[in-house]
């Protein structure tokens, strides 16, 4: 029998560390159903896309598959039960702030717009680039409240207030 006692001066981690990043819980579900359905867009838009001869439009849809597969691994990994590594992708996905997954997202789904401009691309990534811009948005923070924004108008009309009244 191996006694091995833990290390007192070794930091505790919780085995579920919730990353506390301003999200409501609906906010949250509502970006991850957006990057699902995003993900849906580009494989179908992307399928479709790639039923031409045009080279730039081939890669256009490959492009569009691999960013619904990438959406799909970062969203909704039990999509994706057949590769081994989806739920590590998952997790750190899920460490990453909300804006650098925007800047991910909206950068992957520009890039097949720029190979092949049409209707196709610009439609199948339209819900990815959404997807992208939901998560900046709320890396922006929350709205405050109006009494607080009163409290800091009235705070700016002081100042000015007494420079008027000093000859």
């Amino acid at each position: 029998m191996n006694n091995v006692e833990p290390d007192a001066t070794a930091p505790v981690e919780p085995a579920a560390q919730v990353q506390d990043d301003g999200m409501t819980w609906w906010y949250r579900w509502l970006c991850r159903l957006a990057g699902v359905v995003g993900g849906i867009s580009c494989a179908i838009a992307g399928l479709w896309n790639c039923v031409t001869i045009n080279p730039l439009n081939i890669a256009a849809g490959v492009w569009m598959m691999l960013n619904a597969f990438v959406l799909f691994l970062c969203e909704a990994p039990f999509c994706c039960q057949f590769v081994e590594f989806a739920n590590t992708i998952s997790n750190k996905a899920d460490k990453l702030k909300p804006w650098q997954k925007a800047f991910f997202y909206c950068g992957m789904a520009i890039f097949p717009v720029f190979l092949s401009l049409t209707l196709t691309t610009l439609f199948g990534n339209a819900i990815a680039f959404a997807a992208g811009v939901l998560y900046g948005l709320s890396s922006l923070g929350k709205k405050g409240d109006a009494i607080t924004y009163a409290k800091l108008q009235q705070a700016k009309k002081q100042p000015d207030e007494e420079k008027a009244e000093t000859p």
